[in-house]
């Protein structure tokens, strides 16, 4: 009795008999030491040819399933035992640490249906240039018989870190070179990496609370003591820091997710702080591209270079399908991390990374970022005039920048209340509490550049009708 041939036909014939044969091994209806019919036979009964089982043959053989005997004929091989692969339950599971750290998430609510979805996570793809990268990426890939079947530098193409510190030098007040510049797959990426040389039990991070949740995990899954230092309508307040730390993590330009401004009073004391104490400085610049009401701010790097690592991504501004972000440090600290990536990922994807290149030299982020931030003003006021209109308790801080708002509930509402409203609505939205470690006046977090005025009426109006 021979084995069925695999079920699935689009495999090729050659493998439908390999399969068909391994799987008997395995099951040990062909048990080991046994002969196997000739080739001829196999082909005969299965109606293939005969060179299709003898491709098998060879495989299986290669493998160690079959072996062939001279003048004898071909074997179940002996060093094949089927039971280790029957119904052998898995080890158990025995997690480290830092895995055990990392699993724990906060919850998000479950909706069974969502009509308007606010949720962080989503960004406004419609607008990619979509035609102006693949014009960049299909120039660099002709390069691809010129040189770049290599392995290239681990920080990531040179003139790629020349387009972007030209950027930020010109677009948000940062001082670094092209040395001071490593390449990454994003905001996170940059995070871990900082985390893995800077963090592990016995160091000390600080970040915001409410804060952003990316950095909060990164930093509990290091084992570091993470202090989160509570944040007013001006960010973080310098009062309230430590005075032992290994690093401080903060987002001044658009506090995550309140929107506050860190102003310049309170910058220049933590500089003062941080060298006190001898802390780095973690600045993440996320959504720095979108203010709507001026141009950028200058970034907090560029009053103390030596102090602070700025950490920038281009997920939000293009799209995160491209996993391309940046981090700028002191030379020291990209010494470190260059030497060390060879054990993560080894180097950033050389051939998007090039077209970035391209895509910043010839004015082509500048234009795209000058469309994008016209159509996303208009879904930033149509939210403000809808909330206004259908939600006026909620207290919404107009800080005319970012993709997402922060909206605070007044003092005698419910959150609890709230998110069985929205439950009903079908209107996903994210809440204040799910960022803080401690108790913060509870509040919406409405994420809305994705969605386009109409879905932005809609979806507020239906939570206020659900309230």
């Amino acid at each position: 009795m021979l084995p069925p041939l695999s079920p699935n036909p689009s495999d090729p014939l050659y493998r439908q008999v390999y399969q068909a044969l391994r799987e008997a091994i395995l099951a040990g209806a062909l048990p080991e030491g046994s002969k196997l019919p000739s080739s001829r036979e196999f082909a005969r009964t299965w109606g293939v040819a005969r060179n299709t089982v003898l491709e098998a043959f060879e495989l299986l053989e290669i493998e160690g399933f079959i072996e062939t005997r001279p003048a004898s004929g071909t074997y179940v091989a002996h060093s094949v035992n089927p039971e280790v692969t029957l119904q052998v339950p898995p080890p158990a599971l025995k997690l480290t640490e830092w895995a055990t750290r990392a699993l724990k998430t906060p919850t998000r609510p479950a909706y069974s249906q969502v009509d308007v979805d606010f949720r962080l996570g989503n960004v406004p793809n419609e607008f990619f240039p979509a035609e102006a990268w693949a014009r960049a990426l299909r120039e660099r890939a002709k390069a691809l018989q010129g040189g770049l079947g290599q392995y290239g530098d681990e920080l990531g193409p040179l003139e790629t870190r020349e387009a972007i510190s030209s950027y930020l030098a010109r677009e948000r007040g940062v001082k670094a070179t092209a040395g001071m510049v490593m390449l990454s797959s994003g905001s996170q990426g940059s995070l871990d990496a900082l985390a893995r040389v800077f963090l592990e039990p016995g160091k000390t991070v600080v970040m915001e609370d409410p804060g952003y949740l990316g950095a909060r995990r990164v930093f509990e899954a290091s084992g570091a003591e993470v202090i989160y230092l509570p944040v007013d309508e001006e960010g973080l307040n310098p009062e309230h820091l430590p005075e032992k730390a290994d690093l401080l993590y903060v987002t001044p330009a658009h506090q995550f997710p309140t929107g506050a401004i860190l102003p310049a009073s309170r910058r220049l004391k933590i500089l003062d702080w941080a060298r006190s104490v001898g802390a780095w400085i973690i600045e993440d610049d996320y959504n720095s591209e979108f203010r709507f009401d001026t141009r950028p701010l200058s970034a907090m790097h560029g009053l103390n270079p030596a102090q602070v690592i700025y950490v920038g991504t281009f997920s939000k501004s293009l799209s995160p399908a491209l996993r391309s972000g940046f981090l700028v440090a002191p030379v020291p600290i990209i010494e470190v991390l260059s030497a060390t990536r060879y054990l993560t990922d080894r180097q950033p994807p050389t051939l998007d990374s090039l077209a970035l290149a391209d895509f910043l030299h010839s004015g082509g982020f500048a234009r795209h970022l000058k469309k994008t931030r016209g159509m996303i003003l208009e879904r930033y006021e149509t939210l403000l005039e809808a909330l206004e209109q259908h939600l006026p308790a909620l207290k919404v801080p107009t800080t005319g920048a970012g993709l997402h708002i922060c909206a605070l509930l007044p003092d005698q509402w419910s959150e609890n209340h709230f998110r069985e409203a929205t439950l009903r609505s079908r209107v996903a939205v994210d809440f204040l509490s799910r960022y803080a470690m401690h108790s913060v006046q509870s509040g919406l977090i409405l994420n809305y550049a994705h969605l386009n005025p109409e879905q932005i009426q809609r979806g507020i109006r239906q939570l206020g009708q659900a309230l």
